[in-house]
């Protein structure tokens, strides 16, 4: 008897060590993101958008100040937890990025089409970027409530639940094959469960994100784009009825949430 105690004693061991291990790994990470927080360079990103928020430009020498992101024109605070949302004068659900750029065009004379299909990280999209980033920062600390009142937003709702669990591509792939359960991890990277909060709290809620692996402001079009990428799926349209509508199932599963964007992410 005294040699299989020995063994079940050392076997607990084991497992509390590893745990241990585990748990340190993830506080590890959070340590880390809470050090580059003092020093995140999305400061500089949401400065950016609030001078291109006021400043005059484009063929009608407009600024964006009159801009109705849902909340009457020129207000930005409140906007970026309640969005995407249903615009009467697009007739369409948008998303921050899309409506910015229809914005662009309605109030500053720029060509939505040409803005749409610049690529990220280039041109007018990283005045996008730049503006998000300071529409997302005058909602920091605020909580999630996407409308759900128009059915064209449940319609969205429900074309983001589908997309989200779409099974496809050369690995099987979908949204939800990483973030549709607990406890899910890539190396030393929590998964977030979007599905539910504090998930998509921290998931859907945290983008703009400043990225240190690649030093450069994300939007949440990049982010979606790039989570096609790693599915092995084409690369979604610019503000396609997709990626708004993963917006929209997100968003609306994140009720009550605090936003933390923009935030700073490996």
């Amino acid at each position: 008897m005294r040699p299989l105690l020995i063994a079940g004693t050392l076997v607990t061991l084991l497992m509390g060590v590893t745990a241990q291990a585990q748990k340190s790994a993830a506080d590890g990470i959070a340590e880390y993101r809470k050090m580059l927080e003092d020093g995140n360079p999305a400061d500089l990103f949401e400065a950016k958008g609030e001078a291109l928020w006021k400043q005059k430009r484009g063929p009608q020498n407009a600024s964006l100040e009159l801009c109705d992101l849902g909340k009457g024109p020129g207000v930005v605070k409140g906007a970026f937890v309640e969005l995407p949302r249903f615009f009467a004068d697009t007739a369409r659900v948008q998303d921050l990025e899309s409506r910015l750029v229809s914005c662009m065009q309605m109030l500053q004379g720029l060509d939505a089409t040409a803005i749409a299909s610049t690529p990220f990280g280039s041109g007018e999209q990283n005045n996008v970027t730049a503006l998000a980033t300071y529409i997302a920062a005058a909602s920091r600390g605020l909580r999630f409530n996407l409308p759900q009142g128009h059915v064209a937003e449940r319609r969205m709702y429900e074309i983001g639940k589908r997309v989200f669990y779409f099974r496809g591509g050369p690995y099987d792939f979908s949204c939800a094959s990483c973030h549709g359960e607990d406890g899910k991890r890539i190396r030393l990277q929590d998964l977030p469960n979007l599905t539910k909060n504090p998930g998509d709290g921290v998931g859907s809620a945290a983008w703009p994100a400043y990225r240190v692996s690649n030093g450069q402001m994300w939007s949440m079009q990049l982010r979606l784009n790039d989570c096609y990428r790693q599915q092995r799926f084409p690369y979604p349209g610019f503000g396609s009825e997709a990626t708004v509508a993963l917006g929209v199932f997100m968003g609306v599963n994140a009720k009550g949430a605090e936003s933390i964007a923009p935030s700073i992410k490996r």
